[in-house]
């Protein structure tokens, strides 16, 4: 005869993980990159990584694989993973390149943005200043990808996201520097509010060039935390 499941049983059910223990483990080594427990150049090696993180060998080699592919992490011929390093040329020539696609992105989603879109966007912006709020650099970073994701989609622009986004990835330590600098949990989410704004007034020209602002405002943070590049 089959048993059958009351409602009271329900109570004791074992609920099942939301996350595997990859994916937290992923996110604890992310968040200690992002926070700089583990220092630009440092070698992450296994052994170590286990006893810290209390997960297998397998595990910590498939989230430093993952890292190395967000450009978190990079592999060195006889020294193995290291937090990887990001050089000022680097980045000034990927702020640049954000600067523009962007731009261009914000102008587009003022004259084409559906008005869900854009009420999306306003989701997106409200995460972003309660991750402020909470001072969790990882959680900013998450939110603003969203926000920006919705708005390259919505301009018709999916080629020069996945462009933006897998630059953004190479920077990401330093972006989560540029977060945490004084009063930037104002000024971040006001720049982010104005092109919002004007995409909402669909007025392109101006969407553009508070999308430029916002990208250059990070840009100038930047280049106080890194050296700037030499002058030939």
């Amino acid at each position: 005869m089959a048993t059958t499941i009351k409602e009271a049983d329900l109570g004791i059910r074992v609920d099942r993980p939301t996350k595997t223990l990859r994916e937290l483990t992923l996110e604890k080594m992310r968040e200690a990159i992002l926070t700089s427990h583990f220092k630009p150049g440092e070698r992450l090696v296994e052994r170590d990584l286990c006893a810290q993180l209390g997960v297998s060998r397998t595990i910590v080699r498939e989230v430093l694989r993952h890292l190395e592919s967000e450009g978190l992490v990079a592999s060195l011929p006889n020294r193995g993973p290291i937090v990887a390093e990001t050089t000022a040329e680097d980045a000034w020539q990927i702020y640049s390149i954000r600067a523009a696609l962007e731009s261009m992105a914000a102008e587009a989603c003022a004259e084409l943005a559906p008005e869900d879109a854009i009420e999306d966007m306003g989701e997106a912006l409200l995460a972003i200043e309660k991750a402020y709020e909470a001072k969790s650099p990882p959680a900013v970073l998450e939110a603003t990808k969203t926000f920006y994701e919705i708005m390259f989609h919505a301009a018709g622009q999916a080629m020069a996201w996945s462009i933006v986004s897998s630059l953004m990835l190479r920077i990401n330590r330093l972006r989560s520097l540029t977060i945490a600098d004084r009063a930037r949990d104002k000024d971040g989410p006001r720049e982010m509010r104005a092109i919002l704004d004007a995409i909402a007034s669909r007025d392109p020209a101006k969407a553009g060039l508070a999308a430029r602002h916002h990208v250059e405002q990070a840009s100038s943070i930047a280049r106080r935390i890194i050296a700037p590049p030499r002058q030939s």
